[in-house]
C-alpha cells in the first residue's frame, strides 16, 4: 500500500509465528500421528487473512491496533482452544459417543440467529446473535459440531452404506434407513442456512457432506450426484437472480 515494509511487521509477524509454533509443538506432543498437512494449510489461510485485514486498517489510516490486532486476539483464542481440545480429547474416537448430541446442538445453534431479540441481520445475512453487547456467529461452532456428527454417523454405518443398497443406472445408492437420519440433519441445516441467506456456509456443508460420504463409502458416484445437484442449484439461483 505504501511501497515500503510496515514498521510493525515484526509485531504482527512475530505474534503470528509464536502462535503457529505453539500450535505445532502442541500437535507434535499431544497428537503425533495427526495429519501433518492440515495445520500448515490453516496457518497459511490465517496469515493471508491477517494481511488482507491489515490492508483494510491501512486504508482507514489506522496503522496500529484496529481490525488486524483484533484478528490476532481471536487467533490467539483459537490456538488456545485448539491446544485445550488436544489435551482434553486424547482419543478422537470418544467424540463418536456424541454423534446425535452434536447434531442436535448444531441445529439449535443454527436456529439461534432466527430468535427474535437475539439474532440480527448484517449485510443481508441473519447469522449473528447479540448477548450483553457482544456479537457472535453460532454457526461457526455449528460447523464443527456437524462435521463431528457426520463423521461419527458415517463411521458407525460405513459397512451398510458401502455394501447394502440398490443400483440406479451406474450408481449404488445406500438404503434409506442407513442414510436417512444423517441426510435429514444435513437437509435441515442447509434449509436453515438458506433461510438465513448464509449461502457460503450452505455450500460448504454441501461439499463437506458429499466428500465425507465418498470417503466413507468409496463410491465415486456420489461425487457425480453432488456435481449434478450443485449445477442444478447454481442454474436455479442464476435464473431467479
Amino acid at each position: 500500500v505504501k511501497g515500503e515494509v510496515p514498521v510493525n511487521i515484526l509485531g504482527y509477524g512475530g505474534w503470528l509465528t509464536l502462535l503457529l509454533l505453539s500450535a505445532h509443538v502442541a500437535l507434535r506432543l499431544l497428537a503425533p500421528y495427526a495429519d501433518p498437512v492440515l495445520l500448515p494449510v490453516v496457518a497459511a489461510l490465517n496469515g493471508l487473512g491477517l494481511a488482507v485485514i491489515y490492508r483494510i486498517d491501512l486504508s482507514r489510516g489506522n496503522d496500529v491496533g484496529g481490525l488486524a490486532q483484533q484478528q490476532l486476539i481471536w487467533m490467539t483464542l483459537g490456538v488456545a482452544l485448539f491446544i485445550a481440545t488436544l489435551w482434553l480429547v486424547s482419543d478422537h474416537r470418544l467424540l463418536q459417543r456424541f454423534t446425535y448430541t452434536a447434531a442436535l446442538a448444531a441445529v439449535v445453534l443454527l436456529l439461534l440467529p432466527m430468535v427474535p431479540g437475539l439474532g440480527f441481520s448484517n449485510y443481508g445475512a441473519r447469522i449473528w446473535i447479540r448477548i450483553a453487547g457482544l456479537t457472535f456467529q453460532p454457526g461457526e461452532v455449528a460447523k464443527v459440531l456437524l462435521v463431528i456428527a457426520f463423521a461419527g454417523y458415517l463411521v458407525r454405518h460405513r459397512d451398510a452404506l458401502a455394501l447394502a443398497g440398490r443400483r440406479v443406472l451406474f450408481i449404488d445408492f445406500p438404503r434409506g434407513r442407513d442414510l436417512g437420519p444423517i441426510l435429514v440433519i444435513w437437509l435441515i441445516s442447509l434449509g436453515i442456512l438458506a433461510a438465513q441467506r448464509d449461502l457460503g456456509s450452505a455450500l460448504l456443508f454441501f461439499g463437506i457432506f458429499l466428500v465425507m460420504l465418498y470417503v466413507a463409502t468409496e463410491r465415486a458416484g456420489w461425487l457425480v450426484v453432488g456435481a449434478t445437484l450443485f449445477g442444478l442449484m447454481a442454474a436455479s439461483a442464476l435464473a431467479t437472480a
